[in-house]
């Protein structure tokens, strides 16, 4: 990895250096591929390692937007094949998860929604939340 000083002084490692027309994503060589949205003003290799392992995990802990946080933080290297070998099964698999999780909880929403009573049958009024609201006496007056 080669270091790459932009002028206000920050030392960043780049993904890649063989691209041609120097715009990090564009195809060719010479140019720096970041592995963050924010180019350059991004962190370093080791923190970018740190957080895409850490969005990565998170996501188990019942908070699925945290893969696609990391999907979107880590674009460059999602979107390029070639990026760093390190980071990008994490956000790989964090971009499965984040599409599986919403096929997952749009299912289950629109299921609830539509289908209602004809799908969960007399089960479904205890199901709803509301319900369970005025059960629990947890409802605005």
């Amino acid at each position: 990895m080669a270091d790459h000083q932009v002028e206000d002084g920050w030392h960043g490692s780049s993904v890649t250096e063989s691209h041609e027309s120097g715009i990090p994503g564009e195809g060719g060589g010479g140019g720096l591929q970041w592995v963050t949205v924010d180019g350059p003003l991004g962190v370093q290799q080791e923190e970018a390692l740190k957080l895409a392992r850490n969005f990565f995990y998170g996501g188990f802990c019942l908070l699925p937007w945290l893969w696609f946080v990391n999907c979107f933080y880590f674009w460059p290297v999602l979107r390029q094949r070639e990026s760093d070998p390190l980071i990008r099964p994490y956000v790989l698999w964090s971009g499965v998860g984040c599409v599986t999780m919403t096929v997952v909880l749009l299912a289950w929403s629109l299921t609830f929604a539509i289908g209602g009573e004809d799908v969960f049958g007399s089960s479904w009024k205890h199901l709803a939340v509301y319900d369970l609201a005025d059960k629990y006496s947890m409802a605005w007056s």
